[in-house]
C-alpha cells in the first residue's frame, strides 16, 4: 500500500471521527437545550433544579444583586429574544419585566413562578413612600421566603418546561419530586430550630420589608425600616420608630440584608444599643463560592444567622 494511500485513509477515518463525535448523543443533548431565562438568581437556581441537564438557564439579575433597583440593557432585550422559555417571579416583583419583554419582541412562553402561591398582603406601614410598581400590588412578592411555596413555585417550573417539552416531562416531574423532598427537610430544619429559640427573642430588624412569609410560615417576627422594595426610602420617623420599638420591646439584634446598603442598619443598632447579628439573603443568592449559591443554602445560610443572634 503506497504512502499516499495509507494517508489518505487515515484522513478519511479522522474526518469519520470528527462527524461521529459531532452526530454523537453528548453533542445532540447540548444542541437542544431549553435556553431558559429567570429574572433573579433564587429564581433561577429552582429552574435548574428542576430542568437539571436539559435546560440552561440565563438570570437577568445576578447574584448579590438587587432585582428591585435593576435596570434592563441591550444584551437582557437579546437574551430575552433567544429565549425558549421565560421565569419570572410576579406579584411586582419585577417592575421593569413587562417593558423588557416588549422591547425584545420574544416570543417565548412566560411563566409566573408565583402563580399557585399562597400570598399575604403587602405591609402598609409605608404608603407615604413610593414603592414603584409593587406600591400598585397589594400582595408581598416575596413569597419563597416560606418554603411551602417555593415547592408550588418548582411545580409551575416543571409544568411549564413541560409544555414545551413534552417529550422530557417524566425527567422534569421526576427532579420536581426529588428535589421537593429536600424542601420538606429544609422545612422541618426550620422549624425546629426557630421551636428551640425562645419565643421572647424571636424579633428581628431587617433593612426591607421582604420576609412577611417567613413570619407567617414560622413564628419570626420582622420590623423594617423600608418597604416591600428597596427603591423606598427610610425617613427619619421611620428610624426613630424602629429604634423606639428596638428599646421598647427590647429586640435582640439586627440583620443587614446583602442587596442593601447597611449604614442605615448601622445607625440603628448603633441609637438603639441592639447587636448587628450579621448578613441575610433575602431577594438573591450569593456567588458560587459563598454561603448561599442555591435556595437550600440561602435558607440554612439565614436560618443560622438568626438561631446565632437569638438563640
Amino acid at each position: 500500500m503506497t504512502g499516499n494511500r495509507v494517508w489518505g485513509l487515515r484522513r478519511a477515518a479522522a474526518w469519520l471521527l470528527l462527524i461521529l463525535a459531532v452526530l454523537s448523543p453528548a453533542a445532540a443533548s447540548a444542541e437542544e437545550r431549553i435556553k431558559a431565562v429567570a429574572t433573579f438568581s433564587i429564581l433561577g437556581d429552582l429552574v435548574r433544579q428542576v430542568g437539571g441537564d436539559r435546560v440552561a438557564v440565563t438570570n437577568l439579575v445576578g447574584p448579590d444583586a438587587d432585582a428591585h433597583s435593576f435596570s434592563p440593557s441591550p444584551d437582557d432585550a437579546r437574551r430575552l429574544a433567544g429565549a425558549d422559555i421565560i421565569f419570572v417571579n410576579g406579584l411586582g416583583f419585577e417592575g421593569w419585566m413587562e417593558r423588557l419583554i416588549r422591547a425584545s419582541g420574544t416570543k417565548a412562553p412566560v411563566i409566573v413562578a408565583s402563580s399557585g402561591a399562597k400570598t399575604i398582603a403587602g405591609s402598609r406601614d409605608h404608603a407615604d413612600h413610593d414603592h414603584g410598581d409593587v406600591a400598585d400590588n397589594h400582595d408581598d412578592p416575596h413569597a419563597w421566603q416560606s418554603v411551602a411555596n417555593a415547592k408550588l413555585y418548582v411545580a409551575a417550573i416543571r409544568d411549564g418546561l413541560s409544555r414545551i417539552d413534552a417529550a422530557h416531562a417524566a425527567a422534569y416531574a421526576e427532579n420536581a419530586r426529588a428535589y421537593t423532598e429536600k424542601l420538606d427537610a429544609l422545612e422541618a430544619e426550620i422549624r425546629t430550630t426557630i421551636a428551640e429559640i425562645p419565643e421572647a427573642r424571636r424579633r428581628i430588624i431587617t433593612t426591607h420589608d421582604s420576609f412577611g412569609y417567613y413570619t407567617q410560615a414560622y413564628g419570626l417576627r420582622f420590623v423594617a425600616p423600608q418597604g416591600l422594595s428597596t427603591d423606598s426610602e427610610a425617613g427619619p420617623r421611620d428610624v426613630a420608630r424602629i429604634i423606639r420599638q428596638i428599646r421598647k420591646q427590647k429586640i435582640p439584634a439586627v440583620f443587614l440584608e446583602t442587596i442593601a446598603d447597611p449604614r442605615l442598619m448601622q445607625q440603628i443598632a448603633r441609637e438603639s444599643g441592639a447587636r448587628v447579628g450579621g448578613r441575610v439573603y433575602s431577594d438573591a443568592l450569593s456567588a458560587a463560592d459563598g454561603p448561599a449559591p442555591g435556595y437550600l443554602e440561602m435558607m440554612r445560610s439565614n436560618l443560622r444567622a438568626f438561631r446565632e443572634a437569638l438563640g
